[in-house]
């Protein structure tokens, strides 16, 4: 039998985890220099089915401007390639030798503003996955059997609180990933 503290705690978990998946995200929109993360939003079609390219390749950032895709299979360059230009990343690789060679262009201000924009679509991926533990745990709450209208009344508060607490996470998240962004 779950009790409405249970109930509480559960949903924080699941908002921590949405927390924890748009700041990964966000990890992946680029600022002014590269990092090996960048391309882990990316999925690549192998062996008859879409997988991250960190499972593909390894990703590393030898230079500030330019990151090095080393696919583990080189009969998978092509395709690696070929996932990392359709991406939303704007980027433009070339490979030879089996290595992929992801130079990254200047970033003018539209650029800036276009992942601004992505950044705020992820941010709201989130928010939605935070409102979702709170509903689901609203009506868990709603359907206890044996706990008072005070109980439950206490226990809508107590998940309110802590659904504007991760807002509140998600949007200094933001904040500070918008501001790297627009940093020239």
């Amino acid at each position: 039998m779950s009790t409405t503290a249970q109930i509480v705690k559960d949903a924080k978990a699941g908002m921590d985890k949405a927390i924890e998946n748009s700041k990964r995200e966000f990890a992946g929109i680029r600022s002014g220099k590269a990092s090996p993360n960048m391309l882990d939003t990316i999925k690549v079609e192998a062996y008859g089915s879409l997988v991250p390219l960190n499972q593909v390749a390894s990703v590393s950032a030898p230079e500030p401007r330019i990151l090095l895709v080393t696919p583990f299979d080189k009969g998978q360059a092509k395709v690696i390639e070929k996932a990392i230009r359709e991406s939303e990343l704007g980027l433009d690789p070339a490979h030879q030798n089996g290595i992929i060679r992801v130079p990254l262009p200047s970033m003018t201000e539209q650029r800036r503003k276009e992942l601004v924009k992505v950044l705020h679509k992820l941010a709201e991926d989130g928010k939605i996955a935070i409102r979702h533990a709170r509903t689901d745990a609203r009506d868990k709450v709603k359907k206890l059997d044996g706990v008072s209208e005070d109980d439950k009344k206490h226990a809508e508060k107590d998940l309110q609180k802590v659904h504007d607490d991760a807002i509140g996470k998600l949007e200094a998240l933001l904040k500070a990933k918008e501001a790297e962004v627009m940093e020239v």
